[in-house]
Order: structure tokens, then C-alpha cells, then sequence
């Protein structure tokens, strides 16, 4: 059931990696399989970001409502990842996810790898790299804090 709500939290816009892998830590789960569990878990939101955007976002853009939403959210993650990936590239979108700042992650990176018009299957890879590499940060700081502080 652990392991269950880490990836469900991996899954989170807001939360991904940076809550699913202190959760699954803190609850005990074994660190290596908290890890494996948490970046599959983020990872397999990576295509359905890229159905919704090329899919069902068209339907939904002539809703008041989803508009508004979408263009806030659409400013932000270009403000966000234009320098990284206008500059960089592929690089760029792997930064964009693998240092697990607020706000960035697999969602952004995803958002915004589909705004650049990059390819899909290569940003699939790349962003999928820039998770494993966040999971292992995050892996690193959460089992090293929580040691610190004795919680395991």
C-alpha cells in the first residue's frame, strides 16, 4: 500500500518525485525499490501528458475555463523552460527535469518539449533520463535527511 500511494504522489503535477520518494522512504519501503516504483510511476505520465496535449486539448480550448487555465499554465512553463531549451536544446529539457526544483519535472518538461514543437519520442527519452537522474537526487537527499534527523 506504501509503495502504491508513493507512485500515485510520483504522479502529481505538483508533487512528483520531490513527495512520492520521501513518502516511500519515511514509510519503510526498501530505498532501492522506493526509487524504481517512484521514476516508472513519473515516467508513465510522460505519454499521457503528450496524448492529452495532442488529443484532447483541442476539444478543450474553446472552454472559458480551460483557456484561462491553460494559458496561465502555458506562460509559466515558457517563462520557466524558454532559456533552458531555446539555448540548449535537449540538454535544456534534461535540466528542466532532472533538477527537482518546484515547478519543474516531467509535466513541465513534457509541456514544454510539446510548445518547442520538439520530437516526441526523443523528449520521451530524454525527459525519462532527466527523471531517473531527479529520482537519484532526491533518493540521495530524502534517505540522507531522514537519516540526519533519525528517522530511519
Amino acid at each position: 500500500m506504501k509503495l502504491l500511494i508513493a507512485a500515485l504522489l510520483s504522479m502529481t503535477p505538483v508533487g512528483e518525485l520531490r513527495a512520492g520518494i520521501p513518502y516511500a522512504i519515511a514509510a519503510g519501503a526498501p530505498v532501492w525499490l522506493a526509487l524504481f516504483v517512484c521514476v516508472l510511476a513519473n515516467i508513465a505520465i510522460i505519454p499521457v501528458v503528450f496524448f492529452f496535449l495532442e488529443i484532447i486539448h483541442s476539444k478543450l480550448l474553446h472552454t472559458k475555463h480551460y483557456r484561462a487555465a491553460f494559458d496561465y499554465f502555458m506562460e509559466r512553463t515558457r517563462k520557466r523552460a524558454h532559456e533552458k531549451v531555446e539555448k540548449y536544446g535537449y540538454a535544456g529539457l534534461f535540466l528542466l527535469t532532472a533538477i527537482p526544483f518546484p515547478f519543474t519535472g516531467a509535466y513541465t518538461a513534457t509541456l514544454a518539449a510539446w510548445f518547442f514543437g520538439m520530437k516526441k519520442w526523443k523528449s520521451f527519452f530524454v525527459i525519462s533520463l532527466g527523471v531517473f537522474t531527479a529520482g537519484l537526487i532526491m533518493l540521495s537527499v530524502s534517505y540522507g535527511g531522514l537519516t540526519l534527523f533519525g528517522f530511519i
